[in-house]
């Protein structure tokens, strides 16, 4: 029953040494229990197990972090090198070449700004010289409408003088007609 290993003792082994090691026990039945021992550790104690499970699982795990940081710094450490030999020069020769620019750019600007000025101020002018006509216009309309009155006026008066003398000169013809009539 006894395996081969753990320092189990065979019997024969046992027999073969008497006087080694202490006082001989029964036996048979020490190895038996010895053997029952060693099976239940064997058997029911795992902590030796988990222990090496556990011992061999972080070792593995710092390995494979320690490779995934590394991998993770050099690609970063790449980025930079990158960065710093292609980007960083591109973007100073940019920032040189922005000055004239931002001049041109803001000269443009004042242009813009001078032109729509003087646009408001044609605009200015342009209204205020329509509203200066509309105004002489206007009095104008108003002296037209006031002569037109007059000459309607003057015109209904001589109207209705006509219509006097005419009325007048009516009445002076129907007398001399009832003048002749008698005869």
């Amino acid at each position: 029953m006894s395996g081969s290993g753990g320092g189990a003792e065979t019997p024969a082994a046992a027999e073969a040494a008497p006087g080694a090691g202490g006082p001989r026990r029964d036996g048979p039945a020490h190895l038996v229990i010895k053997d029952l021992g060693e099976i239940h550790s064997r058997l029911l104690d795992h902590r030796p197990v988990i222990q090496g499970e556990t011992r061999y699982f972080l070792k593995e795990f710092e390995e494979k972090r320690g490779l995934r940081e590394l991998r993770a710094l050099e690609k970063l450490q790449s980025v930079i090198g990158e960065t710093s030999e292609q980007t960083l020069p591109t973007c100073a020769h940019a920032l040189r070449d922005l000055g004239p620019v931002l001049q041109r750019l803001a000269a443009a600007s004042e242009a813009a700004d001078r032109l729509q000025r003087r646009e408001q101020q044609w605009r200015r002018v342009q209204q205020e010289h329509c509203s200066a006509r509309e105004q002489l216009q206007a009095r104008r309309r108003d002296g037209l409408w006031q002569e037109q009155r007059g000459r309607e006026a003057a015109v209904d008066a001589e109207q209705e003088r006509a219509r006097a003398r005419l009325q007048a000169q009516y009445a002076r013809m129907e007398q001399e007609l009832g003048r002749f009539a008698a005869f």
